[in-house]
């Protein structure tokens, strides 16, 4: 089975590891030793940066950015960038993982349009557009308070501006309100890159039922998150508890609206799916209960690689 993640943090876990840590083979949930295993056609890289914790956040997202390509460059036998749905395809005939590059925190773009073109023009292909803290272009579901609170004018332009140059907007983090901003606004599907079900599990990071509707209308995806806090109450990210979100999700919205979004080396709880080497362990469970070859297929990459052939 062919697997394509639509986020993980495992930039930011070598980045903050200096030299003692490469993509190669490492001791995180995802390096290429494990995405070889797992079949992978494709990795979304998130460059993820907490810009209150960070001094100069701009130039660390450059940095970060720039230890990806050294990374790639080192490994290019087998893994090669990805900025198109043509690209993504050629790399698999040339038997290499396609690595997408994403952003997660819109603030990098620092308000200003002329820094997500210089972005795309780096390969970025893929922004979730607020993180934990407000920004320019708007509010994570971060605070109550923010749950009501739209995109700016600055974030519609944002989202204007990734339809016109074939970018993928994420609303994973982003407030409820800014999610129908975004829903009202942009003319292409749209993901949630790394969220789950709030009503199996009532968190804020999760979709509501009605959100789930419109991301299916709209043509979008939503990446099945490992992280259990999104999952259950328990501390363990539970193989069944996943299932349980998935069949919730396939119920309201339909199974085309499902993906994997991992969000391994972002999450620090204990997890059955130790990395995404054992990502067979999900299709057995999904098989188990009565998925089926279809079903698992779309889950794990079809639906993804439709909307990224859509969209790039």
């Amino acid at each position: 089975m062919k697997l394509i993640d639509l986020h993980c943090d495992t930039m930011s876990k070598i980045i903050m590891a200096e030299n003692k840590a490469e993509l190669k083979e490492n001791d995180f949930h995802v390096d290429l030793e494990k995405l070889i295993k797992a079949n992978s056609l494709a990795q979304f890289f998130a460059l993820y940066i907490d810009i209150e914790k960070v001094d100069d956040y701009f130039q660390y997202c450059l940095k970060m950015l720039d230890r990806f390509y050294q990374e790639l460059e080192k490994n290019n036998e087998k893994i090669a960038i990805a900025r198109s749905y043509q690209e993504m395809v050629q790399n698999e005939s040339n038997g290499k993982i396609s690595a997408f590059l994403t952003i997660e925190e819109g603030g990098m773009l620092k308000g200003k349009l002329y820094n997500l073109r210089n972005f795309y023009r780096l390969g970025v292909r893929l922004i979730t557009l607020t993180w934990n803290y407000p920004n320019q272009i708007g509010y994570p579901n971060y605070k109550r308070e923010y749950m009501t609170r739209g995109l700016t004018p600055f974030g519609r332009e944002v989202v204007r501006e990734m339809n016109r140059l074939g970018m993928i907007i994420d609303v994973s983090h982003l407030s409820d309100q800014g999610f129908f901003d975004v829903a009202s606004i942009s003319t292409k599907p749209f993901i949630a890159s790394h969220s789950n079900a709030r009503s199996v599990r009532n968190h804020p990071r999760n979709l509501t039922d009605e959100m789930i509707k419109i991301l299916a209308e709209k043509g979008g995806v939503m990446g099945i998150n490992f992280c259990s806090a999104f999952l259950s109450d328990s501390y363990v990210s539970k193989i069944e508890d996943i299932v349980m979100h998935i069949k919730h999700i396939r119920k309201v919205g339909g199974i085309d609206v499902i993906a994997i979004g991992s969000d391994y080396d972002g999450i620090s709880c204990e997890l059955e799916i130790c990395n995404i080497s054992k990502m067979d362990k999900l299709l057995y469970v999904l098989e188990k209960n009565g998925f089926s070859s279809e079903e698992i297929e779309k889950i794990f990459f079809k639906n993804a690689k439709r909307v990224i052939k859509e969209i790039l």
